[in-house]
């Protein structure tokens, strides 16, 4: 499977690059997103990539944003995206990329956890709490919540960790009405979309949603939605609490990567061996199949 690790598009202005996207001008209103196959751990871009992983992210998210359509307006235009980039770069954004509305980013990532796991996990051990949000006592890895909770965090540079933040911190960075906003629809969005995926098979575990505004201030979901870089799913059949489950994300690098006792989880990252790539790119294709019954588009 060809791979793309960086794009390489001269007909448009290239705005940025993030992690795994790299945003391009398509006049004063559109971006062009192309989702490249980089893959990120411990917040490090690793040097190689993992072959049709950003067409598998494109892919689950287009699923998603037309499922989840009628509770919160989203940034697709339909817009086709071989359609704006010259035609020697076509095959570039080709299953990977969307050409989506133009909004301004809200600097704060709507993270909903059903499960108590992750960072959420390392906080309830340490203070009892979430984000500020009290749990009950006894809780153990794993375990599922009495109801979804709503943990913001604050989007941090290039590099550098996301902060949790709490819903008051949240309030003073955008107003209480717009935090209020984003909370509701998150998880109503994380609550509709656990329902489906349990039909399936798979539980979203937690997950993390991007919202911007547009030109009258009405909020869209955007970015990527309830993929398996921005979501914890494990297979329903081999959850059990008190343990971290297997998941169907970059779980085989993590792993790895924890193995390497001299490397600090900072740039430059280290070399990953070739089967670690391969049964994570079979695993993110897994999810897409299990979830959306549909195979990667070529």
């Amino acid at each position: 499977m060809n791979s793309l690790y960086q794009s390489t598009i001269k007909s448009l202005p290239l705005l940025g690059r993030g992690k795994v996207r790299d945003n391009y001008a398509v006049g004063d209103d559109k971006i062009l997103i192309v989702t490249t196959d980089r893959l990120s751990a411990f917040d490090v871009v690793m040097n190689e990539p993992i072959p049709g992983k950003g067409k598998v992210l494109n892919q689950m998210s287009d699923f998603w944003f037309s499922k989840l359509g009628d509770i919160v307006p989203n940034h697709l235009t339909g817009v086709a995206p071989e359609s704006v980039v010259a035609p020697d770069e076509v095959e570039q954004v080709r299953g990977r990329a969307v050409v989506a509305k133009r909004l301004k980013p809200i600097l704060v990532e709507a993270v909903v956890r059903g499960y108590i796991i992750g960072s959420g996990w390392k906080d309830y051990q340490a203070t009892g709490t979430i984000c500020g949000i009290e749990l009950p006592k006894g809780l153990r890895q794993a375990d599922k919540l009495a109801t979804p909770i709503f943990t913001p965090a604050a989007k941090a540079d290039l590099g550098e960790h996301d902060e949790n933040i709490s819903f008051a911190e949240m309030e003073n960075r955008i107003g209480k009405e717009l935090a209020a906003k984003m909370r509701d629809i998150s998880i109503k969005l994380y609550q509709t979309a656990a329902d489906y995926a349990a039909t399936k098979g798979i539980i979203i575990a937690d997950t993390k949603f991007e919202f911007g505004l547009d030109e009258n201030g009405t909020l869209h979901l955007m970015d990527e939605v309830l993929t398996a870089d921005s979501s914890r799913f494990w297979p329903a059949d081999s959850y059990a609490p008190d343990m971290s489950p297997p998941s169907f994300d970059k779980q085989f690098v993590r792993d790895y990567l924890e193995t390497l006792k001299d490397w600090k989880k900072t740039p430059p990252a280290p070399a990953l061996p070739a089967d670690v790539i391969e049964k994570t790119g079979a695993k993110y294709r897994e999810a897409l199949e299990r979830l959306t019954g549909e195979k990667l588009k070529d």
